[in-house]
């Protein structure tokens, strides 16, 4: 249907977010559909996903290019022609540069396993708990040319529960990022967004999104 929003999704694991997103885009109220996974490692799982949804795939690997750049232009080519309204990340673990994120200004999505600003980077569920916190979280946001940076759409809290080591406190914010990632790609992809310097307004919230609320404890979201 020619009213239906575009999606491009990037993945470089199993793609379990991915997964979450092409479940809710199947409901035709969603509005909006996965019309491309790229991924930069060719054995990423999310791929087949992908392909078992017959949702057209890609592979830029970073490996085939000479530096940073060269990589960022080519990626930025690929997804460029499936003429996404907005770009997902979904566990999509590399850095992308300034001339892929200058390509698609205020459309590129992410989700990070901490409630930002607290805990950027790469290992941010580890560092909760070294850090000894009793409440994480998830956060999607959009991306700008800084690291786990950009304005803030939706975020959840997770308990820390005793006993919790990286994997099963892990395992509890991915519930959450599998909750909370569909609907805000879905408001970016219906211009259901603005900003106010770093605040995302959002303009029609999804009703059943809830995205505040009490700390998960591991039961169903």
């Amino acid at each position: 249907m020619a009213d239906v929003r575009r999606v491009a999704v990037l993945v470089s694991g199993h793609g379990t977010n991915l997964q979450a997103l092409m479940d809710a885009a199947a409901d035709p109220s969603y509005g909006a559909a996965v019309v491309l996974v790229a991924s930069d490692r060719p054995g990423a799982y999310g791929l087949e996903r992908a392909r078992t949804a017959g949702v057209e795939t890609a592979v830029v690997r970073p490996a085939d290019f000479p530096e940073r750049a060269a990589f960022d232009q080519a990626l930025a080519g690929v997804v460029a022609a499936a003429r996404p309204d907005v770009v997902c990340l979904a566990g999509f673990m590399r850095i992308l540069g300034p001339r892929f994120v200058r390509a698609f200004p205020d459309r590129i999505v992410n989700t990070h396993p901490s409630l930002l600003p607290a805990f950027r980077g790469a290992h941010a569920v580890r560092d909760a708990l070294a850090y000894g916190v009793r409440v994480t979280g998830c956060t999607v946001h959009l991306v700008d040319e800084e690291v786990d940076h950009g304005p803030v759409l939706l975020q959840a809290p997770v308990a820390v529960q005793d006993g919790d080591d990286e994997a099963s406190l892990h395992e509890r914010i991915k519930l959450e990022e599998h909750r909370l990632l569909p609907t805000a790609v879905r408001l970016v992809a219906l211009g259901q967004v603005r900003l106010d310097g770093r605040r995302a307004r959002l303009l029609t919230p999804d009703p059943g999104s809830d995205p505040v609320r009490q700390p998960s404890d591991g039961g169903t979201p």
